[in-house]
């Protein structure tokens, strides 16, 4: 780890009370140097309120209120903004119900010192998901190869959210142009930062099912990855399209 290195954790929540507190003690514990950023959207299960209750407890706890639920991805931009405001150097994801594990942490800054983007990969050498069912390895190893062969990324678990960046990465991305809600939004992130060549680097991890709640998963979500990478798609053979994300539907 870079000694100057300033690294804060972007928490999405919605409905995670069973799991934030333990999260973020499990971070803390760790006792390196990491902030901790909860973006909740208006739980109706009190994360929120709880988030309040550990910022107030520890200094390194940072809480963002929004006030609809609106999806991963503007969710993870705003976190990423307000971070970028401060002198914050690596900015991370990850997801609060513990199916990424607070231990990785440490690996990820520590192979960002040489890399714009670091990804915990299930899909190289090392990686695992040992608690899917078949349907669920093939939904997820389907997306990434529709979506590395259609885009032509070399990054193996492109649709991965445990993620180290530094902070000029984030810097260069054109956030307009990246629509979706749900888990395309990762895909449309590697998607330019392969374009801009930037350093990625994947390192395995275990991904583990969540320990309590539900997943936040849906058809929907995955019909909106599929269209916007076809969108990418499309663009790569018509570079003249109007990059910016379409009008939301009314």
């Amino acid at each position: 780890m870079s000694e100057d290195a300033n690294p804060i954790i972007i928490l999405p929540t919605y409905n995670e009370a069973d799991n934030l507190e333990p999260m973020v003690q499990a971070i803390l514990s760790l006792n390196h140097g990491f902030s901790i950023l909860v973006v909740d959207d208006n739980s109706p299960d009190g994360t929120g309120d709880i988030a309040d209750t550990l910022s107030a407890a520890h200094p390194e706890v940072h809480v963002l209120h929004r006030q609809t639920k609106s999806g991963l991805g503007p969710a993870y931009i705003a976190g990423f903004e307000w971070a970028l405001a401060l002198d914050y150097t690596h900015i991370f994801e990850m997801d609060c119900d513990f199916s990424h594990d607070p231990q990785d942490l440490p690996r990820l800054l520590a192979e960002a010192k040489n890399a714009d983007l670091v990804i915990g990969s299930r899909y190289v050498p090392g990686g695992s998901t040992p608690d899917w069912t078949a349907k669920r390895r093939i939904i997820s190893r389907g997306g990434n190869l529709f979506s590395r062969t259609l885009l032509g990324l070399k990054t193996r678990d492109c649709t991965g959210g445990f993620r180290c960046y530094h902070r000029e990465a984030l810097q260069l991305i054109p956030w307009e142009e990246i629509c979706p809600q749900g888990y395309g939004f990762q895909v449309g992130v590697v998607f330019h930062l392969e374009r801009m060549t930037a350093q990625i680097r994947e390192i395995p991890i275990t991904f583990r099912d969540r320990r309590v709640g539900q997943s936040k998963m849906s058809s929907g979500i995955v019909e909106e990855a599929l269209t916007y990478v076809l969108r990418l798609a499309w663009r790569r053979l018509v570079p003249t399209e109007d990059p910016t994300c379409p009008a939301p539907r009314t």
